[in-house]
């Protein structure tokens, strides 16, 4: 079998009987495992019979030892706590950058700003490598459409009217306007939730503003903590956000402008929130939820209950402008029943036995990635050829007699990035599609399973 590369391909190897190696030997325990992951994976090396050795306890950890077992937890708090403060290092330093130096952190610049070249980094060991800062420098299109919705939301426009506005002289939105990174909308026209974003978006005072966001590790499973967090983004309240001292890219609106926006947001939702609106959310389940888009502006349809029925439902009119696109009801509702019947009809005809192969191998293509995510995975991987091909440069140097010390620091800066794109790529890729052998299994479980049955279901009655 292949040599696993990660620990996951570590622990999914050690239940192949054919795995060719009877013990895995750590170097730094204190890096392999963080936290309680020590006493969550070793019973699946004692369970396969699989020796864990490590320099610190002097060869084979016992796993009945409470001495080996205190020794590996203190590593797993010790991984935690040098964790905890580089992240709290890390986040300090990018504070400080934004506040006091007004630097650009990163990030895709805001509609009406362009990426400038801001000189090279201060990093000796970056700027070697040629990286270099960036700034916002504003869009010469872009720039005059932000000053124009400021000034035409501050004369009493609202947001939809801003967006049919725009739409109606023929201004692109900013989908289409950036089409090379938006090429999954469809660019119709401007929506309110667009013009909302850019009226609310504090950093067209030319302040640099950074925290607006941050990543918080949620459970997967709260009835069971073993299974681990998933890591998602969360937005701060205004009072965590960090602005620059000083003006750190050419403003497109004053202060005034921004603040005077902000006070008539604030006025408007708390009449919005006097009027009169329908029930909480509901508890009922959407048998196609996320899979039914309109045949007429292809967006995503969401599911909504009417009449005491779940119905899927597309309100483009209510959030879009209406100046580019054929006229069409305001919102178009689609039966859930008068739907799955149906589909459940076609199923049926698509698995039959004898078209059983034509069907698995369109769901083995259509598994396949989609063309974003396979331009977002290349460009990834770009990134970390250039680690490699980097690293292979300080190897070099070192061969030629370079200062050793100045090559580790660069060369574990290129690791920390590595480890962090890498972590990105299996984020992106998410779980590999599944094979056809896999695909004609699972249907054939499937299928023997619903033949096994005699009771039939509520759906086909």
């Amino acid at each position: 079998m292949e040599t696993p590369t990660s620990g996951q391909e570590l622990l999914a190897a050690l239940a192949d009987p054919n795995r060719g190696f009877d013990a895995v030997v750590i170097g730094e325990p204190q890096r392999a495992f963080y936290d309680n992951q020590y006493s969550l994976t070793m019973p699946v090396f004692v369970h396969y019979d699989v020796g864990l050795w490590v320099p610190e306890v002097g060869g084979a950890i016992d796993p009945d030892s409470e001495a080996h077992d205190l020794i590996m937890s203190v590593f797993g708090g010790m991984s935690k706590g040098e964790r905890n403060r580089v992240k709290m290092r890390v986040r300090s330093a990018m504070a400080s950058q934004a506040k006091i130096e007004g630097r650009f952190l990163g990030g895709r610049p805001p509609y009406g700003y362009l990426l400038g070249d801001a000189g090279p980094h201060p990093n000796p060991g970056k700027a070697a490598d040629g990286r270099r800062l960036h700034c916002l420098i504003p869009d010469p299109i872009a720039a005059t459409v932000v000053r124009r919705i400021f000034r035409d939301f501050l004369a009493g426009f609202g947001l939809k009217a801003i967006a049919e506005r725009l739409t109606g002289d023929g201004i692109l939105c900013p989908s289409v306007h950036d089409r090379a990174r938006n090429s999954h909308r469809s660019g119709i026209a401007w929506g309110a939730s667009a013009v909302r974003v850019i009226v609310t978006n504090p950093r067209y005072t030319g302040r640099q503003v950074w925290n607006k966001q941050r990543k918080q590790e949620i459970l997967l499973d709260i009835e069971d903590v073993a299974a681990g967090y998933e890591t998602k983004l969360k937005w701060n309240g205004q009072e965590k956000w960090i602005w620059s001292d000083n003006v750190a890219h050419e403003p497109l609106i004053s202060v005034e402008e921004f603040e005077a926006a902000q006070a008539l947001l604030v006025k408007r939702a708390a009449v919005m929130a006097r009027l009169p609106r329908d029930g909480g959310p509901t508890q009922q389940t959407y048998v196609l939820r996320g899979r039914i888009w309109c045949g007429l502006c292809g967006r995503k349809m969401q599911g909504n209950l009417n009449n005491g029925r779940p119905h899927y439902r597309c309100r483009y009119l209510n959030e879009y402008a209406t100046a580019n696109h054929v006229k069409r009801p305001s919102t178009i509702y689609l039966r859930e029943d008068l739907v799955v019947p149906r589909l459940d009809a076609w199923l049926a005809k698509a698995f039959a036995p004898h078209r059983l192969a034509d069907t698995v191998a369109a769901i083995t293509a259509a598994s396949a990635i989609d063309n974003e995510t396979t331009i977002v995975v290349a460009g990834i991987r770009k990134l970390l050829a250039d680690c490699d091909r980097k690293l292979t440069q300080y190897r070099a140097l070192l061969d030629e007699g370079a200062d050793a010390a100045v090559v580790a620091k660069w060369m574990r800066e290129i690791e920390t990035e590595r480890i962090g794109l890498q972590a990105r790529l299996r984020s992106t890729t998410g779980q590999q599609p599944m094979s056809t052998g896999e695909i004609t299994a699972l249907v054939t479980a499937l299928g023997t399973s619903s033949k096994s049955s005699t009771t039939p279901s509520p759906r086909t009655r």
